[in-house]
Protein backbone atom coordinates (compact mmCIF):
# COMPACT_ATOMS: atom_id res chain seq x y z
CA UNK A 1 0.00 0.00 0.00
CA UNK A 2 1.69 3.22 -0.87
CA UNK A 3 2.09 6.33 1.77
CA UNK A 4 2.89 9.25 2.74
CA UNK A 5 6.44 10.95 4.09
CA UNK A 6 6.85 14.41 5.18
CA UNK A 7 9.65 16.76 5.72
CA UNK A 8 10.52 20.27 5.99
CA UNK A 9 12.91 23.01 6.23
CA UNK A 10 13.56 26.69 7.81
CA UNK A 11 14.81 29.53 6.32
CA UNK A 12 17.95 31.14 7.21
CA UNK A 13 16.24 34.17 8.84
CA UNK A 14 14.27 31.68 10.92
CA UNK A 15 14.53 32.44 14.50
CA UNK A 16 16.04 29.36 15.65
CA UNK A 17 18.18 29.27 12.46
CA UNK A 18 20.02 32.82 13.05
CA UNK A 19 20.69 31.59 16.58
CA UNK A 20 21.93 28.69 15.36
CA UNK A 21 24.54 30.77 12.77
CA UNK A 22 25.34 33.43 15.25
CA UNK A 23 26.26 30.23 17.76
CA UNK A 24 28.50 28.73 14.89
CA UNK A 25 29.98 32.18 13.81
CA UNK A 26 31.69 32.37 17.19
CA UNK A 27 32.58 28.56 16.97
CA UNK A 28 34.32 29.41 13.92
CA UNK A 29 36.59 32.86 15.25
CA UNK A 30 37.57 30.84 18.63
CA UNK A 31 38.75 27.99 16.22
CA UNK A 32 40.49 30.69 13.88
CA UNK A 33 42.65 31.65 16.35
CA UNK A 34 42.70 29.09 18.53
CA UNK A 35 42.12 25.59 17.19
CA UNK A 36 42.32 24.27 20.80
CA UNK A 37 39.37 25.92 22.13
CA UNK A 38 36.41 24.15 23.30
CA UNK A 39 33.36 26.12 22.96
CA UNK A 40 29.37 25.38 23.76
CA UNK A 41 27.49 28.87 22.84
CA UNK A 42 24.07 29.04 23.25
CA UNK A 43 22.02 32.24 21.63
CA UNK A 44 18.63 33.65 22.03
CA UNK A 45 16.98 35.90 19.82
CA UNK A 46 13.77 37.94 20.26
CA UNK A 47 12.18 41.10 19.30
CA UNK A 48 15.46 43.99 19.57
CA UNK A 49 17.67 41.88 21.58
CA UNK A 50 20.63 38.77 21.25
CA UNK A 51 21.13 37.17 24.42
CA UNK A 52 24.93 34.91 24.18
CA UNK A 53 25.40 32.26 26.59
CA UNK A 54 27.34 29.14 27.32
CA UNK A 55 31.26 28.54 28.14
CA UNK A 56 34.13 28.55 26.50
CA UNK A 57 37.89 27.84 27.09
CA UNK A 58 40.41 29.17 24.86
CA UNK A 59 43.42 31.58 24.43
CA UNK A 60 41.67 34.17 22.09
CA UNK A 61 39.09 36.83 23.25
CA UNK A 62 36.45 38.17 20.61
CA UNK A 63 34.12 41.22 20.04
CA UNK A 64 31.20 38.62 20.01
CA UNK A 65 28.65 41.46 19.79
CA UNK A 66 29.72 42.42 16.44
CA UNK A 67 29.88 38.66 15.25
CA UNK A 68 26.32 38.59 16.02
CA UNK A 69 25.69 41.71 14.38
CA UNK A 70 27.60 41.00 11.24
CA UNK A 71 25.64 37.32 11.03
CA UNK A 72 22.05 39.35 11.41
CA UNK A 73 23.24 42.03 8.62
CA UNK A 74 24.34 39.25 6.65
CA UNK A 75 21.13 37.02 6.88
CA UNK A 76 19.05 40.55 6.13
CA UNK A 77 17.67 41.72 8.92
CA UNK A 78 19.49 45.23 7.92
CA UNK A 79 15.63 47.03 8.01
CA UNK A 80 14.07 48.64 11.36
CA UNK A 81 10.67 47.79 9.97
CA UNK A 82 11.20 44.20 11.23
CA UNK A 83 11.95 45.13 14.27
CA UNK A 84 14.93 43.50 14.87
CA UNK A 85 18.11 44.80 13.06
CA UNK A 86 22.04 43.81 13.39
CA UNK A 87 22.62 47.61 13.48
CA UNK A 88 20.53 48.41 16.32
CA UNK A 89 19.46 45.44 18.07
CA UNK A 90 20.50 44.84 21.69
CA UNK A 91 23.74 42.12 22.47
CA UNK A 92 24.31 40.73 25.69
CA UNK A 93 27.08 38.48 26.51
CA UNK A 94 26.85 35.99 29.17
CA UNK A 95 29.76 33.14 28.31
CA UNK A 96 31.87 32.14 30.98
CA UNK A 97 34.58 29.72 31.16
CA UNK A 98 34.06 25.87 30.95
CA UNK A 99 34.05 23.78 34.21
CA UNK A 100 36.74 21.98 34.91
CA UNK A 101 34.86 18.48 35.99
CA UNK A 102 33.82 18.71 32.43
CA UNK A 103 37.05 19.52 30.78
CA UNK A 104 39.86 16.90 32.85
CA UNK A 105 37.56 13.87 30.88
CA UNK A 106 38.30 15.56 27.80
CA UNK A 107 41.71 16.76 28.10
CA UNK A 108 44.35 14.02 28.57
CA UNK A 109 48.36 13.69 28.04
CA UNK A 110 47.86 12.36 24.75
CA UNK A 111 45.17 13.62 22.12
CA UNK A 112 45.16 10.08 21.06
CA UNK A 113 43.22 9.54 24.24
CA UNK A 114 41.13 12.33 24.46
CA UNK A 115 37.60 11.22 26.30
CA UNK A 116 34.01 11.81 25.00
CA UNK A 117 33.04 15.59 25.59
CA UNK A 118 29.42 14.06 26.79
CA UNK A 119 27.31 10.53 27.08
CA UNK A 120 24.80 9.97 24.47
CA UNK A 121 23.87 8.41 20.98
CA UNK A 122 24.41 9.85 17.28
CA UNK A 123 22.87 8.75 14.58
CA UNK A 124 24.02 8.93 10.72
CA UNK A 125 21.99 8.05 7.51
CA UNK A 126 21.85 7.58 4.14
CA UNK A 127 19.30 6.33 1.33
CA UNK A 128 20.13 6.19 -2.51
CA UNK A 129 16.55 8.00 -3.32
CA UNK A 130 19.08 10.96 -4.43
CA UNK A 131 22.25 11.70 -5.64
CA UNK A 132 23.18 13.32 -2.63
CA UNK A 133 22.01 10.13 -0.78
CA UNK A 134 19.71 12.07 1.46
CA UNK A 135 15.67 11.86 2.11
CA UNK A 136 14.06 13.28 -0.68
CA UNK A 137 11.28 15.40 1.46
CA UNK A 138 13.96 17.12 3.60
CA UNK A 139 16.43 17.61 -0.08
CA UNK A 140 13.47 19.56 -1.51
CA UNK A 141 12.46 21.40 1.00
CA UNK A 142 16.17 22.82 1.98
CA UNK A 143 16.23 23.59 -1.84
CA UNK A 144 12.95 25.39 -1.58
CA UNK A 145 14.21 27.99 1.11
CA UNK A 146 17.32 28.34 -0.83
CA UNK A 147 16.01 29.41 -3.89
CA UNK A 148 13.38 31.59 -1.93
CA UNK A 149 16.42 33.53 -0.46
CA UNK A 150 18.11 33.86 -3.61
CA UNK A 151 14.57 35.31 -4.85
CA UNK A 152 14.61 37.56 -2.03
CA UNK A 153 18.21 38.87 -2.78
CA UNK A 154 17.98 39.51 -6.33
CA UNK A 155 15.01 41.20 -5.90
CA UNK A 156 14.05 41.09 -9.65
CA UNK A 157 10.92 38.67 -10.19
CA UNK A 158 9.76 38.88 -6.40
CA UNK A 159 10.69 42.34 -4.73
CA UNK A 160 8.39 41.58 -1.63
CA UNK A 161 10.13 38.92 0.28
CA UNK A 162 11.48 39.30 4.17
CA UNK A 163 14.18 37.13 6.04
CA UNK A 164 11.48 34.43 7.53
CA UNK A 165 10.58 31.53 5.76
CA UNK A 166 9.31 27.57 6.51
CA UNK A 167 8.81 24.90 3.39
CA UNK A 168 7.59 21.47 3.94
CA UNK A 169 7.03 18.84 1.17
CA UNK A 170 4.90 15.58 1.51
CA UNK A 171 6.45 12.38 -0.82
CA UNK A 172 3.99 9.76 -1.71
CA UNK A 173 5.88 6.53 -2.03
CA UNK A 174 4.59 3.38 -4.01
CA UNK A 175 4.66 -0.16 -2.30
CA UNK A 176 7.72 -0.80 -2.99
CA UNK A 177 9.04 2.42 -1.22
CA UNK A 178 10.25 4.34 -3.99
CA UNK A 179 8.91 8.24 -4.24
CA UNK A 180 6.47 8.28 -6.98
CA UNK A 181 4.93 11.51 -6.82
CA UNK A 182 4.87 15.14 -4.82
CA UNK A 183 1.21 15.13 -2.95
CA UNK A 184 1.77 18.43 -0.96
CA UNK A 185 3.89 21.47 -0.42
CA UNK A 186 3.54 24.25 2.10
CA UNK A 187 5.78 27.21 2.00
CA UNK A 188 5.23 29.64 4.49
CA UNK A 189 7.07 33.34 3.40
CA UNK A 190 7.43 36.84 5.37
CA UNK A 191 6.69 39.40 3.11
CA UNK A 192 6.36 43.86 2.86
CA UNK A 193 3.05 45.23 3.40
CA UNK A 194 0.67 45.32 0.39
CA UNK A 195 -1.08 48.19 -1.18
CA UNK A 196 -3.83 45.51 -1.85
CA UNK A 197 -6.13 43.97 0.54
CA UNK A 198 -5.14 40.42 2.05
CA UNK A 199 -7.32 38.26 -0.33
CA UNK A 200 -5.20 40.35 -3.59
CA UNK A 201 -2.02 39.97 -1.88
CA UNK A 202 -2.62 36.31 -1.05
CA UNK A 203 -3.18 35.57 -4.73
CA UNK A 204 -0.17 37.28 -5.89
CA UNK A 205 2.09 35.36 -3.33
CA UNK A 206 0.83 32.29 -4.29
CA UNK A 207 0.89 32.66 -7.98
CA UNK A 208 4.58 33.93 -7.61
CA UNK A 209 5.96 30.86 -5.66
CA UNK A 210 4.06 28.60 -7.90
CA UNK A 211 4.86 29.87 -11.10
CA UNK A 212 8.52 31.41 -10.38
CA UNK A 213 9.80 29.33 -7.66
CA UNK A 214 8.63 25.86 -7.79
CA UNK A 215 10.09 25.89 -11.32
CA UNK A 216 13.15 26.93 -10.75
CA UNK A 217 13.35 24.90 -7.69
CA UNK A 218 12.19 21.97 -10.44
CA UNK A 219 15.19 23.29 -12.73
CA UNK A 220 18.06 22.34 -10.17
CA UNK A 221 16.74 18.44 -9.52
CA UNK A 222 17.79 15.81 -11.58
CA UNK A 223 15.25 14.36 -14.32
CA UNK A 224 14.16 11.79 -12.88
CA UNK A 225 12.86 13.89 -9.44
CA UNK A 226 11.22 16.25 -11.83
CA UNK A 227 8.79 13.55 -12.93
CA UNK A 228 7.46 13.76 -9.63
CA UNK A 229 6.02 17.56 -10.08
CA UNK A 230 2.48 17.15 -11.48
CA UNK A 231 -0.25 19.53 -11.93
CA UNK A 232 -2.16 17.58 -8.99
CA UNK A 233 0.07 18.92 -6.36
CA UNK A 234 -1.39 21.01 -3.23
CA UNK A 235 -0.66 24.13 -2.37
CA UNK A 236 -0.36 25.86 0.70
CA UNK A 237 0.99 29.35 0.54
CA UNK A 238 0.89 31.30 3.21
CA UNK A 239 -1.91 29.13 5.01
CA UNK A 240 -3.07 31.34 7.86
CA UNK A 241 -2.86 34.48 5.70
CA UNK A 242 -0.46 37.62 6.25
CA UNK A 243 3.12 37.45 7.51
CA UNK A 244 4.79 40.84 7.65
CA UNK A 245 5.66 40.37 11.60
CA UNK A 246 7.67 37.49 11.50
CA UNK A 247 12.13 36.83 12.48
CA UNK A 248 12.87 37.13 15.98
CA UNK A 249 10.17 39.98 16.54
CA UNK A 250 7.11 37.52 15.70
CA UNK A 251 8.92 34.47 17.56
CA UNK A 252 11.76 34.21 19.89
CA UNK A 253 14.51 31.99 18.34
CA UNK A 254 16.97 29.56 20.42
CA UNK A 255 19.95 27.72 19.50
CA UNK A 256 19.18 23.59 18.46
CA UNK A 257 15.61 24.13 18.18
CA UNK A 258 15.93 23.17 14.37
CA UNK A 259 17.61 19.49 15.39
CA UNK A 260 15.58 17.46 12.61
CA UNK A 261 15.97 20.26 9.96
CA UNK A 262 19.59 20.02 10.53
CA UNK A 263 20.07 16.05 10.09
CA UNK A 264 17.57 13.99 8.17
CA UNK A 265 13.70 15.74 8.59
CA UNK A 266 12.98 12.35 10.17
CA UNK A 267 13.88 9.81 8.31
CA UNK A 268 16.35 7.52 9.93
CA UNK A 269 16.84 8.77 13.62
CA UNK A 270 17.89 11.39 15.53
CA UNK A 271 19.94 11.23 19.06
CA UNK A 272 18.42 14.42 20.44
CA UNK A 273 22.03 16.58 20.68
CA UNK A 274 22.11 19.50 18.92
CA UNK A 275 24.84 20.99 16.99
CA UNK A 276 25.72 24.45 16.48
CA UNK A 277 27.99 26.14 18.94
CA UNK A 278 29.94 23.29 19.98
CA UNK A 279 33.13 22.52 18.82
CA UNK A 280 34.03 18.71 18.00
CA UNK A 281 35.09 17.40 21.02
CA UNK A 282 31.27 17.47 21.73
CA UNK A 283 30.55 14.02 20.07
CA UNK A 284 27.41 15.52 19.55
CA UNK A 285 28.30 16.91 16.41
CA UNK A 286 31.45 15.65 15.30
CA UNK A 287 30.20 11.94 16.06
CA UNK A 288 26.73 12.58 14.15
CA UNK A 289 29.21 13.80 11.11
CA UNK A 290 31.36 11.08 11.59
CA UNK A 291 28.05 8.33 11.51
CA UNK A 292 26.98 10.34 8.24
CA UNK A 293 30.51 9.78 6.44
CA UNK A 294 30.25 6.03 7.28
CA UNK A 295 26.68 5.46 6.53
CA UNK A 296 27.02 7.41 3.12
CA UNK A 297 30.38 5.59 1.91
CA UNK A 298 28.45 2.13 2.78
CA UNK A 299 25.64 2.84 0.68
CA UNK A 300 27.03 4.64 -2.08
CA UNK A 301 29.94 1.38 -1.91
CA UNK A 302 26.52 -0.84 -2.23
CA UNK A 303 26.73 -2.46 1.12
CA UNK A 304 22.81 -1.16 1.36
CA UNK A 305 20.06 0.74 -0.41
CA UNK A 306 19.17 2.73 2.94
CA UNK A 307 21.30 2.28 6.01
CA UNK A 308 21.16 3.66 9.91
CA UNK A 309 24.03 3.48 12.11
CA UNK A 310 24.34 4.58 15.96
CA UNK A 311 27.21 5.04 17.67
CA UNK A 312 27.07 6.04 21.73
CA UNK A 313 29.60 6.83 24.19
CA UNK A 314 29.96 7.62 27.60
CA UNK A 315 31.35 10.75 29.02
CA UNK A 316 35.30 11.21 29.34
CA UNK A 317 35.71 7.38 28.05
CA UNK A 318 37.60 7.16 24.52
CA UNK A 319 36.26 3.93 23.01
CA UNK A 320 32.36 4.32 21.68
CA UNK A 321 30.22 1.95 24.03
CA UNK A 322 28.31 0.76 20.51
CA UNK A 323 28.37 0.59 17.07
CA UNK A 324 24.65 -0.30 15.72
CA UNK A 325 23.40 -1.05 11.89
CA UNK A 326 19.84 -1.15 10.41
CA UNK A 327 19.83 -1.75 6.74
CA UNK A 328 16.08 -1.61 6.62
CA UNK A 329 15.90 -5.00 5.15
CA UNK A 330 18.52 -3.55 1.49
CA UNK A 331 21.78 -5.36 2.63
CA UNK A 332 23.04 -6.47 -0.22
CA UNK A 333 26.11 -8.54 1.18
CA UNK A 334 25.79 -12.06 3.17
CA UNK A 335 25.82 -10.59 6.41
CA UNK A 336 23.45 -9.51 9.36
CA UNK A 337 23.42 -6.16 10.02
CA UNK A 338 25.14 -7.32 13.66
CA UNK A 339 28.09 -8.07 11.22
CA UNK A 340 27.84 -5.62 9.19
CA UNK A 341 28.59 -3.21 12.56
CA UNK A 342 31.29 -5.06 13.53
CA UNK A 343 33.02 -4.38 9.80
CA UNK A 344 31.92 -0.60 10.46
CA UNK A 345 33.61 -0.75 13.81
CA UNK A 346 36.99 -1.99 11.97
CA UNK A 347 36.56 0.87 8.89
CA UNK A 348 35.90 3.75 10.99
CA UNK A 349 37.41 4.61 13.79
CA UNK A 350 35.23 6.60 16.26
CA UNK A 351 37.29 7.73 18.93
CA UNK A 352 36.66 11.15 19.36
CA UNK A 353 40.17 12.63 18.49
CA UNK A 354 40.32 9.81 15.29
CA UNK A 355 36.88 11.89 14.08
CA UNK A 356 38.30 15.44 14.57
CA UNK A 357 41.49 14.39 12.84
CA UNK A 358 40.14 12.34 9.97
CA UNK A 359 37.06 15.05 8.90
CA UNK A 360 39.48 18.03 10.03
CA UNK A 361 37.08 18.85 12.61
CA UNK A 362 39.65 21.88 14.40
CA UNK A 363 38.85 24.65 11.66
CA UNK A 364 36.89 27.22 11.05
CA UNK A 365 33.94 24.95 9.05
CA UNK A 366 30.84 25.29 11.28
CA UNK A 367 29.01 28.86 9.67
CA UNK A 368 27.74 27.37 6.40
CA UNK A 369 26.31 24.13 8.51
CA UNK A 370 24.17 26.06 10.29
CA UNK A 371 21.12 27.08 7.67
CA UNK A 372 19.76 24.32 5.27
CA UNK A 373 20.81 21.25 6.72
CA UNK A 374 24.49 19.93 7.92
CA UNK A 375 24.15 16.61 5.70
CA UNK A 376 23.49 16.34 2.24
CA UNK A 377 25.96 19.52 0.98
CA UNK A 378 28.93 19.27 -1.40
CA UNK A 379 32.59 19.15 -0.08
CA UNK A 380 34.69 22.52 -1.20
CA UNK A 381 38.00 23.92 -0.06
CA UNK A 382 37.14 27.86 0.23
CA UNK A 383 39.35 30.59 1.82
CA UNK A 384 38.48 32.34 4.97
CA UNK A 385 39.37 35.81 6.58
CA UNK A 386 38.35 36.37 10.12
CA UNK A 387 39.45 39.69 12.07
CA UNK A 388 39.33 40.54 15.75
CA UNK A 389 40.67 43.79 17.20
CA UNK A 390 42.23 41.55 19.89
CA UNK A 391 43.75 39.24 18.22
CA UNK A 392 44.83 40.81 14.65
CA UNK A 393 43.73 38.85 11.45
CA UNK A 394 43.84 35.21 10.26
CA UNK A 395 43.19 33.53 6.43
CA UNK A 396 43.16 30.01 6.11
CA UNK A 397 42.16 27.12 3.29
CA UNK A 398 39.57 25.03 5.21
CA UNK A 399 37.58 22.49 3.46
CA UNK A 400 34.18 22.76 4.11
CA UNK A 401 31.43 19.27 4.78
CA UNK A 402 34.41 16.63 4.57
CA UNK A 403 31.75 14.04 6.19
CA UNK A 404 30.17 14.31 3.00
CA UNK A 405 33.24 13.34 0.98
CA UNK A 406 32.91 9.23 -0.68
CA UNK A 407 36.58 8.79 0.00
CA UNK A 408 35.89 4.88 1.71
CA UNK A 409 34.49 3.53 -0.69
CA UNK A 410 37.33 1.54 -2.23
CA UNK A 411 38.02 0.00 1.55
CA UNK A 412 34.37 -0.56 2.11
CA UNK A 413 33.99 -2.73 -1.22
CA UNK A 414 36.82 -4.56 -0.54
CA UNK A 415 36.02 -5.28 3.54
CA UNK A 416 32.74 -6.56 1.86
CA UNK A 417 33.77 -8.11 -0.96
CA UNK A 418 32.07 -6.17 -3.31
Amino acid sequence: MSYLFTSESVSEGHPDKIADQISDALLDHFLAFDPESKVACETLVTTGQVVLAGEVKSTTYLDVQQIARDVINKIGYTNGEYQFSGDSCGVISLIHEQSKDINQGVDRETKELQGAGDQGMMFGYATKETENYMPLALDISHKILQVLADLRREKTEIDYLRPDAKAQVTIEYSDDNRPHRIDTIVVSTQHDEFDTDDKKMLAKIKKDIVSILIPRVKAQLPENIQTLFDDQITYHINPTGKFVIGGPHGDTGLTGRKIIVDTYGGKGAHGGGAFSGKDPSKVDRSAAYAARHAAKNLVAAGVAEELLLQVSYAIGVVEPTSIYVDTYGTSNVSMNDGEIALKVAELFDMRPFAIEERLKLRNPIYLETAAYGHMGKTPVTVNKVYESPYSGRVEKEVELFTWEKLDKIKEVKAAFGL
